[in-house]
């Protein structure tokens, strides 16, 4: 792992997508450089620009306390973005891999998801992949089928965008969350694999990973427009599972009496009866098996 290069890759992308209006510096016109200058950074930073320089070029891959606080200042990084900046600058030691082990769930955990026959529950890897699903998770959302990449299925699946109005904004809190997940473990296998898979195959994914966002999506709301009832405003809550795999329990749950409650009672009477939930399944996973078989 090199870390002095992790960290230069961050600090001159956070440099570039900001204007100088953005920290009081004047605009003085045409730049050849997009975002602020080094110089201009390492000023706002108190440190020499040939120091600054040197971080960039990934000379010195283990900056103080006290520059990794002022370059956070400097660059405006909030909570979870100043964490990764850390974690670059302070790496732990790389997860212990397994070459050809397949990723397993406790069956504690899938004994648990079965009971929720009213609540969408679904335990994915660290890096987006669906190990395990109950019913209504699968039948809220065509990517949250086991085996499925969550990310890979929102960029690269056409037939899944109609499901999210707000596909701009999921895609870029799921990218940050995946760089946040990975922090300074860049070169894991899966990791590398699947960003080079979307990086060639999606320029939105493209854009989105070059900007390095960090994000740690541990609770939230989404909205799903489902087929059959409509539009739906679930929250979401993400717990880790204790084993440190990475492995994180997804929840989604609506506000008790609303609409969104009524819809997805509604969506679970539907799998009890198993009235056109299973079609519309069988057909995703034919689609998906195509892909796999076209790739």
């Amino acid at each position: 792992m090199d870390t002095g290069s992790n960290i230069g890759e961050y600090l001159r992308a956070r440099r570039e997508l900001m204007r100088p209006e953005d920290v009081g510096l004047p605009d003085l016109g045409s730049r050849r450089t997009i975002g602020l200058r080094r110089e201009e950074l390492a000023m706002l930073a108190g440190i020499s620009v040939d120091y600054y320089l040197r971080l960039e070029q990934g000379h010195d891959p283990h900056p103080s306390e006290n520059v990794l606080e002022a370059l956070a200042r400097a660059l405006q990084l909030d909570k979870d973005a100043t964490a990764h900046l850390y974690q670059l600058a302070r790496p732990k030691p790389p997860r212990r891999r397994f070459p050809g082990h397949a990723e397993r769930v406790q069956p504690g955990i899938k004994r648990l998801l079965a009971t929720w026959s009213d609540t969408p529950a679904y335990v994915q890897s660290r890096f987006l992949d669906v190990l395990a699903a109950n019913p209504l998770a699968t039948a809220l959302s065509p990517i949250y089928r086991p085996g499925v990449n969550i990310l890979r299925a929102l960029f690269l699946d056409p037939g899944v965008r109609s499901y999210y109005p707000d596909w701009e904004k999921i895609t870029s809190a799921t990218v940050g969350s995946l760089r946040e997940i990975a922090g300074p473990d860049v070169d894991d296998p899966r990791l590398t694999d699947l960003v080079g898979e979307l990086s060639v195959r999606s320029e939105p994914f493209r854009r989105l990973w070059a900007r390095h966002d960090v994000r740690a999506r541990r609770c939230g709301t989404s909205v799903i427009d489902h087929p059959q009832v409509g539009p739906l405003e679930l929250r979401f809550e993400k717990l880790s599972i204790s084993g440190g795999t990475g492995q994180l329990l997804v929840i989604k749950h609506a506000d008790p009496g609303s609409g969104t409650a009524q819809a997805l009672a509604l969506l679970a009477s539907m799998i009890a009866k198993d009235d056109g939930i299973h079609e519309h399944s069988s057909q995703y996973d034919e689609q998906l098996a195509d892909e796999h078989r076209g790739d």
